[in-house]
């Protein structure tokens, strides 16, 4: 017999469980064989060494700092004790930040269900429409409650909705002057953003006590604060009068909550209205993501900033839902833009929205009455002990002067748990919310040396609201702000709009530049927890050390992984990284004495907000052309910068370039741009494929802007929220929003901190070889698509060896030109399939740009390129002339339930429109019902419907 034993796995090996790598990347090694194979490549380092040019590659070991890859539970262990490092408050701070509620069923239906967090920007709008009809909700909460009748469906911050409201003024108004009057109770936080935006666009920003009056001198435009950050509340319709009487327009700053309560500033002649709605059931964390509002007047509707969702109709007439005025996006209007704003913060909208509905009018105003009772019996019981309190008039901030004992009171007050604002040596400022109680109170008085009894106050205390401003007009009038009551209903009603939408849980999203991956669960857990998501973005730095550990961490890992110097999480969103970045160029020329220099060079290629981006920074765009293998045309580059030598700031350019190819004369593009003293604005958007594989501070570049929303697993949301972080070089490190030089780009210093450990945990689950097998993995995925694909579309664009990045451009031109089928044909026939269409005509009219990422497996991305080849036999067929060009399964698509059991005259069968024949067969078990047919776009943008239509509007 023998006594061989079999060989037992070691311990090691058995605590050392699948690494997160493979969870996250889709191929399994044999698909991923198989991938390979169809590309012609026998391995990742061979892809690598093919696709990628040595003149960029990192061909040795590059040292690396970052932690080794760790397990899912090792690293939410290490989560949870940065989190336990925080020291969550009870938030009386104020400053446009408040504690709030997030209803349970709301946070476990929408912040936390991936079916809202994992959807794109619904650029798609036929599956699209549950998140458009949320939106829908939000701005008929903000129209209704701001008095105004068109509101945009979401801003990144309080700060830069004011920022955004400037601009809009400006450009709408006739006044000639430059000058912009701020009340100087604005929000300090949305001042600093003010002077930040105003600077390079040449507005002079006059910050002002208005309490007597505006101003002498002309204005352009007025921001008022109704209440202000003080808490004091003023009637502002003199201050509107007066403006408008010497032709200035006139935006107010106001809260969402306290407008339940007081006269609208629509009602009172304001012709904008800004806020934020993060007191609608948002977490503080730390200072965002938080949806902001902008609502303006009818006559302004045609120059609002950002997103806008319309109503139009489809086409069997049926009401449908679709952003309206697409045309002012930046990737058409680019230098003409008036905004670079291109998302929004969708996902914190929605809550926003939600949070409406579950408490409809009537449980907002009790939230409201109860927030400011707190805030009268507070002020009372001050007053009581000795305390003076600054303002008769408030809503919810209670100012208190103590002469020379600021610090003292602050400092009880947090030792018994309670986080106030200290607004100088002698004034502390108190702000009540949703989460104040009684027992609160009682800590602030003991913080100021008072006591005070609730019991006795409450019953002869007055309100501390001018009754000349009491509301009068109703609001939140629309059934959906009444219909939900009960949680199951709400519930349902949460589950009818996830289904009217195709998100990252059902199907791949192959969007060129856009980098739907995975959002793993071990990365989204931690954004919930209260340790991160409590925190008061202006608590004290030593109850944050967790998070400010946190982000520390990341900038360092960032840095690294793009070869620069210092980073900065402060900008929300990519637009706002790249505003960042070039502010930095810009400030750095000013040092050196160069503030002539003011181009900036920009591929016809490039994003289009690179080139409202440089407007805004106050530089003049040039275009550089485009070469037929769609790289930088470096004879046009060269002649450029010969024309603009003495005056050129900077070149913009996208690495690997918006054409998906990764251009081998990169670094003689830097190096030209560097002898002619300009400097190396490397756009970040496609980061995916360069990570762990070639680094933009290694081959030329001196700042980039990063997309957490796209590499580093943040999610959409539906069109936000986003983080994008701006890289310098070492001697543009001081240059940094809010680090002295230049001023800060966004309200709170740390930008979106709340979506941080979602990146972080990201890195750490990965380390740097996960990472760059990811990065390989992704144009792997890329190459196979367009091997297989190339044969029935064009592909665009490759590489010196054919290879192309981590997307393809298919090109559909010469199919248009011959059948008459459109790329809107292509993309709409795919709903039909179960599939979100890639991203449309950019950066090329007429093509359609694949990115599957590395998240997808074979199977599905056979699924994808199975349903193209299966189009491209249904466009064979309209090209032989058996169906016509205006009816057939693609013109036609997508196609609803409804309208297959509708009356049918189209010349190809029923069956056939709903399962298509050239389908893989799990089209049939994975079937997608788009709620509406094709979307008339241009009746939407005649008929401009921007908020809830009656019910009547349905039958």
């Amino acid at each position: 017999m023998s006594t061989d034993r079999p060989t037992q796995p070691s311990l090691a090996e058995l605590e050392s469980g699948v690494p997160f790598a493979d969870r996250h990347i889709g191929p399994r090694p044999s698909e991923l064989d198989a991938m390979l194979a169809a590309v012609g490549v026998g391995s990742l380092d061979e892809l690598a060494a093919r696709a990628v040019p040595d003149s960029i590659r990192d061909t040795g070991p590059v040292p690396s700092t970052l932690p080794p890859a760790g397990s899912e539970t090792e690293v939410l262990a290490e989560l949870r004790a940065l989190a336990a490092r925080n020291t969550v408050t009870v938030p009386m701070i104020g400053l446009g930040y408040s504690g709030t509620i997030t209803p349970p069923v709301i946070r476990r239906h929408v912040l936390e269900n991936p079916s809202w967090y994992t959807a794109y920007t619904p650029y798609q709008p036929e599956i699209s429409q549950g998140r458009l009809e949320a939106l829908l909700t939000f701005q008929t909460a903000v129209a209704d409650l701001t008095g105004l009748p068109v509101a945009g469906a979401s801003l990144l911050d309080e700060a830069t909705a004011a920022a955004e409201a400037m601009t809009l003024l400006r450009r709408a108004g006739k006044a000639p002057s430059a000058r912009f009057v701020v009340d100087a109770d604005t929000l300090p936080q949305t001042v600093d953003v003010l002077r930040t935006r105003a600077e390079p666009l040449g507005i002079d920003l006059v910050v002002a006590d208005l309490t007597g009056g505006l101003p002498e001198g002309d204005a352009f435009g007025v921001l008022l604060a109704y209440p202000g950050a003080s808490g004091a509340v003023r009637d502002p319709s003199a201050l509107i009068a007066a403006a408008h009487e010497r032709g200035a327009l006139v935006a107010v700053a106001s809260d969402l909550l306290a407008l339940t309560l007081l006269t609208p500033p629509g009602e009172l002649g304001a012709d904008a209205v800004v806020g934020t709605t993060q007191r609608f059931g948002v977490p503080m964390a730390y200072g965002g993501p938080h949806a902001a509002f902008l609502s303006v007047g009818q006559k302004l509707a045609r120059q609002l900033p950002g997103r806008l969702v319309g109503m139009s109709r489809d086409a069997d007439g049926n009401p449908a839902l679709r952003l309206a005025l697409q045309t002012r996006e930046q990737h058409i209007r680019r230098e003409k833009a008036t905004s670079n704003i291109c998302t929004a913060q969708v996902l914190l909208a929605v809550v926003a929205a939600c949070y409406a509905v579950y408490h409809g009018p009537d449980g907002l105003r009790r939230i409201a009455q109860r927030t400011h009772r707190m805030a009268a019996v507070l002020a009372a019981g001050l007053r009581a002990g000795g305390v003076e309190v600054v303002h008769d008039a408030f809503f919810d901030t209670v100012t208190a002067r103590v002469p020379g004992r600021a610090d003292a009171v602050a400092t009880a007050a947090h030792e018994a748990g309670v986080a106030l604002r200290r607004v100088d040596a002698d004034t502390l400022g108190v702000a009540t919310s949703e989460l104040t109680t009684r027992a609160h109170l009682e800590t602030v008085w003991a913080a100021f040396g008072v006591t005070a009894s609730v019991a006795d106050l409450d019953p002869t205390t007055a309100d501390a609201l001018p009754t000349d401003l009491a509301r009068t007009s109703e609001y939140l009038t629309h059934p959906v702000f009444h219909s939900h009551r009960s949680e199951t209903s709400l519930m349902r009603w949460l589950r009818r709009l996830a289904d009217a939408d195709l998100a990252l849980d059902r199907t791949m999203i192959p969007l060129g530049s856009c980098t739907m991956k995975l959002n793993a669960t071990a990365e989204m857990e931690p954004i919930t927890w209260p340790g991160f998501a409590d925190l008061h973005p202006f608590a004290p730095a030593a109850d944050a050390e967790g998070t400010l550990e946190l982000i520390a961490d990341l900038e360092r890992w960032l840095a690294e992984l793009t070869g620069y110097a210092a980073v900065s999480l402060q900008p929300n969103a990519g637009s706002q990284g790249e505003f960042a970045g070039l502010l930095a160029i810009a400030a750095y020329h000013r040092s050196r004495g160069d503030d002539h220099r003011d181009v900036c060079l920009i591929p016809a290629s490039a994003h289009g907000t690179n080139a409202a981006s440089a407007v805004m920074a106050g530089m003049r765009v040039v275009v550089v052309a485009t070469a037929p293998t769609g790289d930088v045309d470096l004879d046009d580059l060269r002649a450029k910068i010969a024309e603009h030598r003495d005056a050129l700031a900077a070149l913009m350019i996208t690495y690997p370039s918006t054409h998906g190819v990764y251009e081998a004369a990169v670094r003689d593009v830097c190096d030209a741009v560097h002898e002619a003293g300009g400097q190396v604005y490397v756009d970040g958007a496609n980061l995916n494929a360069l990570v762990g594989v070639a680094r933009p501070g290694a081959f030329g570049g001196d700042v980039s802007h990063l997309n957490l929303h796209k590499t580093f697993c943040i999610p959409h949301g539906g069109g936000g929220p986003g983080v994008g972080p701006v890289a310098v070089a070492e001697h543009l490190a001081p240059f940094l929003p809010g680090r002295g030089i230049v001023g800060p780009v966004s309200a709170a210093h740390h930008g979106s901190p709340g979506v941080l450990p979602i990146s972080w945990a990201y890195v750490r689950l990965m380390g740097i070889d996960g990472l760059r097998r990811a990065t390989l993995t992704a144009v792997a995925a890329a190459n196979y698509v367009a091997a297989r694909l190339g044969e029935h579309y064009p592909v665009l664009y490759a590489g010196a060896d054919g290879q192309v990045a981590h997307e393809c451009i298919l090109d559909l031109r010469g199919i248009t030109k011959d059948t008459g089928v459109t790329v809107d044909d292509v993309a709409k026939r795919l709903a039909d399939y179960g599939l979100h269409a890639p991203t449309m005509s950019f950066p090329v009219a007429g093509t359609l740009m694949v990115e599957p990422t590395e998240s997808e497996d074979l199977a599905e991305i056979d699924r994808f390129v199975d349903a193209m080849i299966g189009i491209r036999a249904e466009i064979a067929r309209v090209a032989a002339g058996e169906w016509p060009v205006e009816d057939n399964p693609l013109r036609g698509a997508p196609h609803t339930a409804a309208c297959l059991v509708d009356k049918w005259d189209h010349p190809y069968p029923r069956e056939l429109a709903a399962y298509p024949t050239g389908a893989t067969p799990g089209v049939h078990d994975r079937k997608v019902w788009p709620p509406v047919r094709r979307i008339d776009g241009a009746h939407g943008d005649r008929n401009l419907v921007c908020s809830c239509p009656p019910v009547e509007a349905y039958s």
